[in-house]
C-alpha cells in the first residue's frame, strides 16, 4: 500500500509541475487560439477538431462542451469532431488510406471562415498532418495542440500550444486543461456578446 501512495503522489506532482510550466510557456498561444476560435464563431464559422486515440476523445470532449455547454447557459456553438462517423472513417481509410481520414472529411465539410484544431501528443501523426496540409491549402486558420517540441505539427499550424513534457499521460492531462480554458473563454465572450451587461448563468445560478 505504501508504494502505491508514493506512486500516486509522484504522478500528481508531475501533473502539477507540467501544468505550472505550461502556464509559464504557453499563455500567449492559448490566448491566440481562443481569439481565433472566437473570430471564427462570430463570423458564422465552425470549429473543426480532430486527433487519434486519446486525442480523438479530447476532440469530441471539446465539441461536446461547445455544442452543449461548458459552464454557462447559452446558445449552441458550432463545432464538429472528425472522429465520430465510423462509416466515413472506415470508408475513407479503405478507399483512400488511413492518412486521408480527416483531410477527406475536411474537404467536404469546411467553409472559408472555419478554424481547425489539430490534437496530437507527438505532433507527428500522419493523418493529422495531412489534414493540416489540406486546411492550409483551403486557406483555413490552423491551431495545433501538442506536446514537447511540437513535432512536424508546429510548422503546419498558425498557432501551436505545446505542453512542455515528453510524457503522453502528462500531455493529455494538460490538453484537457487547455480545452477547458478555451471553452470557458469562448463561452463567456459569446454570452457577453449576446447579453452585454446581463447575467451569466453558471451551474443554474445567476452571477
Amino acid at each position: 500500500m505504501t508504494e502505491y501512495k508514493v506512486h500516486i503522489a509522484r504522478e500528481i506532482q508531475e501533473s502539477i509541475s507540467v501544468k505550472t510550466e505550461l502556464g509559464r510557456a504557453a499563455t500567449e498561444q492559448i490566448a491566440e487560439a481562443a481569439t481565433a476560435i472566437l473570430t471564427c464563431l462570430r463570423a458564422g464559422g465552425k470549429l473543426i477538431v480532430f486527433g487519434n486515440g486519446g486525442s480523438a476523445s479530447d476532440a469530441q470532449h471539446m465539441v461536446a462542451e461547445l455544442v452543449g455547454r461548458y459552464a454557462v447557459k447559452r446558445q449552441a456553438l458550432a463545432a464538429i469532431a472528425l472522429t465520430t462517423n465510423s462509416s466515413s472513417l472506415t470508408a475513407i481509410a479503405n478507399d483512400f488510406g488511413f492518412e486521408e481520414i480527416f483531410a477527406r472529411q475536411l474537404e467536404a465539410l469546411c467553409k472559408p471562415q472555419d478554424v481547425v484544431l489539430a490534437i496530437s501528443t507527438s505532433g507527428n501523426s500522419p493523418n493529422v498532418l495531412r489534414c493540416l496540409e489540406a486546411a492550409k491549402a483551403l486557406g483555413l486558420k490552423r491551431i495545433g495542440l501538442t506536446g514537447n517540441d511540437g513535432g512536424k505539427l508546429r510548422d503546419l499550424a498558425d498557432m501551436c500550444v505545446m505542453v512542455p513534457s515528453s510524457s503522453t499521460p502528462r500531455i493529455q492531462e494538460a490538453h484537457t486543461l487547455v480545452i477547458h480554458i478555451l471553452c470557458g473563454i469562448v463561452e463567456n465572450a459569446l454570452v457577453h456578446d449576446a447579453h452585454p451587461g446581463g447575467q451569466i448563468f453558471i451551474g443554474g445560478k445567476a452571477r
